[in-house]
């Protein structure tokens, strides 16, 4: 990997006005180095800005879950991942959800997926591949200003031998929910932060501590403490397993209006005091492995893009629960980088990178609301809240019910609003990743989107879609297949795996010819006229 840090010289490649790039990323978190390996694997040389100096071990999210899991296996990166986690990738048996718990445990194919994989790991894993297709990194680079105009983004910087500028056509800000550059770009970020202080631990306990086989623990002094959330008057506690030796903690209370966050940093003597206040006794704690205080926000930016400047993962939203932020951010990522490239391209159609805004914008608002219905049910601590929670988890004993809150959890349900949506059901929503016969053997459609090339699969006898689409074949593959389940006659599939257009078993020959060419030149540009055979 090409990283530049604190430790090398980069006066040199940031002499005068500094090397061009297409599109810099500020933060390479894991929604910037998501979306640099996408735009690489576009064509497009990104350069990536980070504050930090060097990776930081620092423990945050614990895992991945919900629909990258599945973009990631589009992308033939799924088993590399799984072979740096710590446990399994494996669908979730139990989630929480607002103080109850939804229990998939039963369903033979649970809507839900988790992979523990620290955020860490998962942040040096996707800088590697980033670099493996040729990124450049500047590590202990700060962004202190950007302008722009109708060509380029000017980013003035703040390196380790001085400041420099650098231009590009793009910049996108994938530095966090304090987002310098989404203030930068005078992108407003409305919403609420709610009062409660929410302190989090990953702890190994002592032998004094009976962790029984269903996870509940046997504290001295208190007695038996059940696995998930144990409510009082004072607060809610809540213990669950990350390993078979580390337990994540937390602690829920009110606090101050105006609150704090990690300044003065959290120490183990106050998260015990948390502990001890709501329990009434004490937890005691062998090793110490992380520890962190924050408030939940429920925030999203009012716009995603602001002329050449747009903003991705947490400085474009913020969500009142736990482990949907890097689904959200990630995804961003994905839907930005082809439209990114089609513009740098000069093949982009009118308004494409619009879209961005369009479609991030409504998922982001269907996490939210989500997650801000989380942050209701289990808020209030009195009898008709409780009440409430009960009767929430009762009607979770139907199975519909069930699929259809993990798919939201998972984002798996977000169908974008497209042209002709109504024209069939797949239009808009993540491609299924049907087993493939083709004449040169078995495949799949997760196989086939591994370059993230747009992708018109064929799964009929419709010579007449062939013929259309041959205008388009510098700018998309194409695949005649067979399937047991078919979905369509065909489909077509853009970079980010989601559904472009499809044509229904029963639709006539020139209405499907229609409708595929006004699907390909909406997302995929102008046609180029060839005679050559597809």
């Amino acid at each position: 990997m090409r990283e530049l840090s604190t430790t090398e010289d980069a006066t040199k490649r940031s002499e005068g006005s500094g090397p061009d790039a297409d599109v810099i990323i500020v933060g390479a978190g894991p929604t910037g180095s998501m979306l640099a390996g996408e735009l690489r694997l576009a064509g497009v040389r990104p350069l990536v800005l980070e504050r930090q100096p060097e990776h930081r071990d620092t423990p945050k999210a614990n895992g991945l879950g919900g629909q990258i899991l599945q973009l990631l296996h589009y992308r033939g990166l799924l088993d590399r991942f799984e072979a740096a986690a710590t446990g399994p990738s494996h669908p979730a048996p139990q989630y929480p959800f607002g103080g109850v718990h939804l229990d998939f445990s039963a369903l033979p194919d649970p809507p839900l997926r988790g992979l523990t994989l620290p955020q860490a790991k998962l942040e040096r894993l996707l800088a590697e591949r980033a670099g493996e297709l040729g990124t450049e990194i500047r590590r202990g680079h700060e962004l202190v200003e950007a302008s722009q105009d109708d060509a380029t983004v000017t980013a003035h910087v703040r390196g380790p031998f001085g400041p420099y500028r650098v231009t590009a056509r793009y910049l996108v800000g994938c530095d966090g929910p304090y987002s310098a550059v989404r203030d930068m770009a005078g992108i407003a970020f409305p919403g609420a932060t709610y009062p409660e202080i929410n302190r989090l631990a990953q702890v190994t306990l002592p032998g004094t501590v009976t962790r029984l086989d269903n996870g509940d623990l046997e504290i001295p002094g208190l007695g038996r403490i059940r696995a998930g959330f144990t409510r009082t008057e004072r607060g809610v506690f809540g213990i669950g397993p990350l390993d078979p030796e580390v337990m994540l903690v937390s602690t829920t209370e009110d606090g101050p209006a105006d609150g704090y966050d990690d300044n003065p940093a959290i120490t183990l003597s106050e998260f015990q005091d948390s502990v001890r206040r709501i329990l009434g006794a004490n937890l005691p704690v062998k090793e110490l492995l992380r520890l962190s205080r924050y408030r939940f926000q429920a925030r999203q930016v009012e716009r995603y893009r602001d002329g050449r400047i747009l903003v991705a993962g947490d400085a474009a939203h913020l969500f009142p629960s736990t482990g949907v932020g890097l689904n959200a951010g990630m995804l961003d990522a994905v839907n930005l980088a082809w439209k990114l490239a089609a513009d740098i391209g000069g093949w982009a159609p009118p308004a494409l990178l619009d879209t961005y805004h369009e479609e991030r914008h409504f998922a982001g608002a269907r996490t939210l609301l989500q997650t801000q219905a989380q942050m209701a049910l289990r808020r209030e601590q009195d009898a008709a809240a409780q009440a409430l929670r009960d009767v929430f988890q009762e009607l979770l004993t139907d199975e519909q019910a069930l699929r259809r809150l993990g798919a939201l959890i998972a984002g798996t349900d977000i169908r974008y609003p497209m042209p002709n949506a109504d024209h069939h059901a797949s239009i808009g929503a993540f491609a299924p990743d049907l087993t493939l016969r083709t004449d040169r053997g078995a495949t799949s459609v997760a196989r086939l989107m591994h370059a993230a090339r747009p992708l018109l699969l064929v799964l009929a006898d419709r010579p007449e879609l062939h013929e259309i689409a041959r205008d388009w074949r510098h700018r998309i593959d194409i695949q005649t297949a067979e399937t047991d389940d078919r979905p369509a006659d065909a489909l077509l599939i853009r970079p980010d795996a989601h559904i472009a257009w499809a044509a229904t078993i029963d639709e006539f020959a020139d209405t499907a010819a229609r409708s595929l060419r006004e699907a390909l030149s909406c997302w995929f540009g102008a046609p180029r006229k060839t005679t050559a055979p597809v």
